[in-house]
């Protein structure tokens, strides 16, 4: 595969109530990295799997489907971006030009146990794997964190 592959991470910086510890940041953004891979666990039906090919899907060592641009990322570097929005709106916005563009977005909604009083907060998005220029076609005009 020629085309780069890659995985972006859209961390929000701006909240009603101020900011968000510096160590809760990283880790909501490894939350909506990790759950790309977590979400396919989780929905893993256990029965018997083919091995055949099936519509362009491959099987992995978890018994879980990747395409070819996951199992590219998967199986090389891992290369992860990380940029940023301001408020919900903008992680909103960018949520949602993403799954329009049919590409794999996993949201992360912190809990508020330890952080925003007890409010359920979107912090961070995960976009991809996915070639590098369809996630730039939406995450270009973005900076990085």
């Amino acid at each position: 595969m020629s085309e780069k592959i890659k995985q972006v991470i859209v961390m929000r910086t701006k909240y009603p109530k101020g900011g968000i510890r510096k160590g809760k940041m990283i880790a909501q953004g490894a939350h909506a990295s990790m759950m790309f891979l977590t979400m396919k666990i989780r929905n893993v039906q256990f029965k018997p799997i083919p091995y055949e090919h099936e519509a362009g899907l491959e099987r992995s060592f978890y018994g879980i489907y990747l395409n070819r641009e996951e199992r590219a990322w998967v199986e090389g570097n891992f290369a992860k971006i990380c940029l940023q929005v301001d408020t919900e709106e903008d992680l909103n916005a960018i949520e949602e030009k993403a799954r329009e563009a049919g590409l794999e977005v996993n949201a992360c909604i912190d809990s508020g146990l330890t952080e925003f009083d007890g409010i359920p907060t979107k912090t961070a998005l995960a976009i991809g794997p996915d070639e590098s220029s369809k996630i730039d076609a939406i995450t270009g005009n973005l900076k990085p964190l």
